[in-house]
């Protein structure tokens, strides 16, 4: 698992230029929404966003900003899932599910002390992070992982409950983005 392949995978799952009337992100290219291109300063029509200035938001905002590359040292699998998360939801959500699941699988603050939801990666959440791993192994990694899926299905579902016009999005965010 590299950056670059996690890259390439969100960037064929989102395709090219959409702007879907119920996306209330509005106009994306390459998964990019408009606000977060211009944010990074590109000024140009969203249809003709180059896919190398995706990359590079990508790569910066969605993975080394937000810590996943630390995290990637650690528990590969668990950062792949951040990131697309981080993409799809925000990265302080996938930093949020993150401390969540290690609170709730910590066992009473038995291996490590509880994290603040904070929605950041810091030392704090790596040494939780780190410590769950050493007690749990190479399993645990997997049932963290499940963890993290079964906090993002649920979001999916309560943002559909909640605005009517998100079950245009509801099946596709279940089948390509839990599990796959």
């Amino acid at each position: 698992m590299n950056v670059e392949s996690l890259i390439d995978d969100v960037i064929d799952r989102e395709g090219g230029y959409s702007n879907h009337a119920a996306d209330r992100g509005g106009a994306t290219c390459w998964g990019v929404s408009e606000a977060v291109a211009r944010a990074d300063g590109y000024s140009g029509e969203m249809r003709a966003l180059p896919r190398t200035r995706a990359v590079a938001i990508y790569r910066r905002l969605y993975w080394t900003a937000p810590g996943f590359d630390r995290v990637a040292t650690r528990a590969p699998t668990i950062a792949a899932e951040l990131f697309d998360t981080g993409v799809n939801m925000g990265v302080a959500v996938a930093a949020a599910f993150l401390q969540r699941a290690l609170n709730a699988l910590n066992r009473g603050a038995l291996h490590y002390p509880d994290l603040a939801l904070d929605g950041r990666v810091g030392v704090g959440t790596l040494a939780a992070l780190d410590a769950f791993l050493a007690h749990r192994g190479v399993g645990g990694e997997t049932v963290l992982l499940k963890a993290l899926e079964a906090l993002q299905g649920e979001r999916y579902v309560a943002l559909a409950e909640r605005r009517p016009a998100n079950e245009a999005f509801l099946y596709g965010w279940l089948a390509n983005r839990i599990g796959a």
